[in-house]
């Protein structure tokens, strides 16, 4: 079945400061560039490649609730993280969007129930410690999120930790008003923490910057998962600036990563040898502080796999070989449903790993 084209979508907000730049710096600027390019559709996403996934890992998605498998909306690859996926609908869409694919849809109130018990039944209540609540955009829904909060407090006293995910502080922050922030008010139980991506310097918006400040000053530590992305952030002047207004803001760094190999999106990925040479001058030029560091890690078949001595295990024919720490035996224990990719596979010492796909340039 052929997959359909990924509609583009832009808040008011996001038009109207394309429109802004445009203007300030014409359309050929790094500075309008650097948000068109995340947000606009381009005629290279339909140029055929001759691999590609069309989704991003299968890690137990459920949709179904299958006998065996997880309730519908979560993912399992890790121990002691569950991530909870309330809605996949966003406000705009990001052309290297890793849920591109997946059926737009959000939990009912019952489902969201069944999640809050899954996360504290009696197989999870002495493990699983965190949630990360993701999408889609989560924070677009903050009366379910608000919901889902209550549950959790009720039904899975173990989880301490939550983590929303959301682009909403850069591509509509007026939606991030006092009911959607109250989600983050009132539970004392639960320590808070807002994942954000901020991809180039220009998305440093003063409206992103005035509602980044109320979240922070609501005591939730705020934290940036980036994306390595041809074009916009791929230079080291880029990203000195950008990891920098990061910290100005409080907000720490995370993850950098290596933009995942999906279906039109080859155009954004750099070669796995360009990253890491980017990924190395960021973090050893001097020119940043060491807490404003990301970690450089693929998002592969088999989960994170982040770039340490030994990562790499071969090459072939476009692709890298990529060693884990993941055990298959745990990956089992902790989602019995989930099966072995064709890319992945054993090695002598019980752990995964993964062929993934190299970008150019």
């Amino acid at each position: 079945m052929a997959v359909p084209v990924f509609p583009q979508k832009l808040s008011r907000f996001l038009s109207a400061k394309l429109e802004d730049l445009r203007i300030r710096y014409t359309e050929d600027s790094p500075e309008y560039r650097g948000l068109a390019l995340q947000y606009l559709r381009d005629p290279r996403e339909d140029v055929a490649t001759p691999k590609y996934n069309v989704k991003h890992y299968e890690a137990g998605l459920d949709e179904s609730a299958a006998p065996g498998g997880l309730p519908a909306g979560l993912e399992r690859l890790y121990k002691r993280t569950l991530v909870i996926e309330p809605t996949l609908a966003c406000v705009a869409h990001c052309r290297f969007c890793l849920r591109q694919n997946y059926e737009k849809n959000t939990l009912t109130e019952s489902q969201l129930m069944d999640v809050a018990r899954y996360c504290g039944n009696e197989a999870n209540r002495d493990v699983i410690n965190e949630v990360l609540i993701t999408g889609g955009d989560p924070l677009m829904i903050p009366r379910r999120i608000e919901l889902l909060l209550r549950a959790l407090m009720k039904h899975a006293e173990n989880v301490r930790v939550v983590r929303i995910a959301t682009r909403l502080p850069t591509q509509d922050p007026l939606l991030l008003d006092d009911d959607a922030l109250g989600v983050f008010r009132d539970k004392p139980s639960l320590r808070f923490e807002l994942a954000t991506q901020i991809n180039h310097p220009v998305e440093f918006f003063p409206e992103t910057d005035e509602v980044l400040n109320r979240i922070l000053d609501l005591g939730v530590r705020v934290y940036a998962q980036n994306v390595l992305l041809k074009g916009i952030n791929d230079r080291i002047e880029t990203l000195v600036e950008l990891y920098d207004g990061l910290r100005r803001r409080a907000v720490e760094a995370h993850y950098l990563f290596h933009a995942v190999p999906l279906r039109g999106t080859h155009h954004f990925r750099t070669s796995l040898e360009r990253g890491l040479e980017l990924a190395c001058a960021l973090t050893n030029c001097g020119a940043i502080s060491g807490r404003a560091k990301p970690i450089f890690t693929a998002m592969t078949d088999i989960g994170k796999v982040t770039f340490y001595e030994g990562s790499v295990a071969g090459r072939r024919d476009g692709e890298v070989l990529l060693r884990s720490g993941y055990s298959m035996a745990d990956r089992l224990a902790w989602n019995p449903a989930w099966a072995l990719p064709e890319t992945a596979s054993v090695d002598g010492s019980g752990k995964l790993q993964v062929w993934y796909l190299d970008g150019e340039g």
